[in-house]
């Protein structure tokens, strides 16, 4: 009998192992943000704070001098509002808020905005401390890969 039960609870265990490994294989895949600089900036990470401050447009210098120049993606596209959300801890009507009030007030200018990250990824590299995000690390090249610290 305790064979039986023993040969029963293993077999149980094995179909759990392998619906958890189909649901895994299923599952849609969490691809992180990644925040990529212009290889003239030359900061290897950011805090949540510096990197905050630089898209709300207050830090509108690298360390090095080089002016930043900000690109994103537009405020309905998934990608902008994840990363609004997990890298600036703010939501994305927040940010078009503090853009827009800069861009009113005189005081400033929003960031530029692209069409896909595609054409993100080459203003990035084609422009001196040009800072922006993406999803897919495996389509980048040729740009800073900056470290994002809590």
């Amino acid at each position: 009998m305790s064979s039986y039960v023993n040969y029963k609870d293993e077999t149980i265990k094995a179909l759990f192992f392998k619906i958890a490994v189909v649901i895994l294989f299923f599952s849609p895949q969490v691809h992180a943000i990644n925040v990529i600089s212009n290889v003239t900036a030359d900061t290897p990470s950011l805090s949540v704070a510096q990197l905050r401050r630089i898209y709300s447009m207050r830090q509108i210098h690298w360390q090095n001098g080089t002016p930043i120049v900000v690109y994103v993606l537009a405020s309905k596209d998934p990608l902008h509002q994840k990363f609004c959300k997990e890298q600036l801890r703010l939501f994305p009507y927040q940010l078009d808020r503090i853009w827009h009030k800069l861009t009113f007030s005189g005081y400033g200018v929003a960031p530029i905005e692209v069409a896909d990250q595609k054409t993100l990824i080459e203003a990035v590299k084609s422009t001196k401390g040009a800072i922006g995000y993406v999803e897919n690390l495996l389509e980048v090249q040729d740009v800073n890969i900056i470290k994002i610290d809590d």
